[in-house]
């Protein structure tokens, strides 16, 4: 016998005798359905309070509409795109925003990050690629608050208090934040620096967090980088940045230091390496970490599309402004 969903009449009918008191066997007989199928809608959309017909069939609608498959996936060519871009490390978001880039004028291959995502969580033809999202969870549910960090004391430290006011607009090129990724049981560093409007990130290795070796490789990473992309680093208060006097004569560049307890005020460095957290899992020796393949990881991440930057990519818009610097030197 074919398997027929309750109607809204048939769920009023419930509610009525089930606020008689009847039992589930008497009003199973009486709409000439299942013991268990009235069993199983009291128990699903049942509540404290008792059943409630328009609720329950408001629910079963819900969950119908998210049991079915996007129709913008029955679309090949767009379902192999995601299939092909997202294991590269694309998030939905970029994904959809790149789109319309490389096919401007193909209204079928547009989608939103919101339908990638429920797709993913709703259509069996997608589930495979959850292992692919920044942080693969099973089920969805809303993103924790992340943790912030204590700050000790670094000498002649210039807090970000007396930062130029227009380091906060991401107006221009040459304002930097430097942080530093740390490996498996402390085994091993990475320090990272990302320049805050491109999001370029530039990234060394090195093999612990003293200070004079975390201030030799961030001068090595940034010493090919053009004097006038250079204005300001903004560090945290870890003491591996304790030498950021010889940081700011060597380059020369302004250093300044994040408050305590506020990691938000270099979020484009923090989420910058979330993104490398995806090619080195927390847990990961980073001692077995070659420079060459950092190089390449750092490669990749800057030539995927960025929101922020209306899904061009940093060595785009980096490239871009350098091109331009040229120009206008030789005009």
């Amino acid at each position: 016998m074919p398997y027929v969903h309750l109607t809204p009449f048939c769920r009023g009918q419930i509610q009525g005798m089930h606020q008689e008191g009847k039992s589930m066997t008497a009003i199973a007989a009486a709409l000439g359905k299942h013991r268990t199928t009235i069993s199983r809608e009291l128990a699903r959309n049942g509540t404290a309070r008792g059943y409630d017909a328009a609720k329950a069939q408001k629910c079963y609608a819900q969950r119908r509409k998210d049991c079915r498959p996007s129709k913008k996936l029955d679309h090949q060519p767009l379902r192999a795109y995601i299939f092909q871009n997202l294991p590269s490390g694309y998030t939905p978001e970029q994904l959809a925003g790149r789109l319309a880039h490389e096919y401007p004028d193909d209204s079928r291959m547009r989608i939103s990050h919101e339908t990638i995502y429920k797709a993913l969580y709703t259509d069996e033809r997608m589930r495979c690629l959850i292992q692919h999202l920044a942080q693969a969870r099973p089920k969805r549910r809303k993103r924790g608050q992340g943790k912030s960090r204590r700050g000790p004391s670094i000498p002649n430290r210039v807090g970000i208090e007396k930062r130029p006011a227009i380091v906060d607009t991401r107006s221009r090129i040459g304002d930097w934040e430097g942080d530093t990724v740390v490996g498996s049981h402390h085994q091993g560093f990475i320090a990272t620096l990302v320049e805050r409007h491109t999001l370029l990130l530039r990234a060394r290795k090195t093999t612990t967090k003293q200070a004079e070796e975390v201030a030799q490789a961030i001068i090595e990473e940034l010493q090919d980088i053009p004097s006038s992309c250079l204005k300001t680093i903004t560090f945290d208060n870890g003491t591996e940045f304790a030498q950021h006097e010889a940081i700011a004569e060597a380059l020369p560049i302004d250093v300044y230091f994040a408050d305590p307890y506020a990691s938000y005020q270099r979020g484009t460095n923090e989420n910058t390496n979330g993104l490398l957290r995806r090619y080195f899992p927390k847990g990961t020796d980073l001692r077995t970490v070659t420079q060459e393949q950092l190089d390449v990881v750092v490669e990749e991440i800057n030539n995927r599309p960025r929101k922020k930057l209306g899904y061009r990519t940093p060595n785009e818009v980096f490239q871009a402004h350098l091109q331009a610097s040229r120009r206008a030197l030789t005009a």
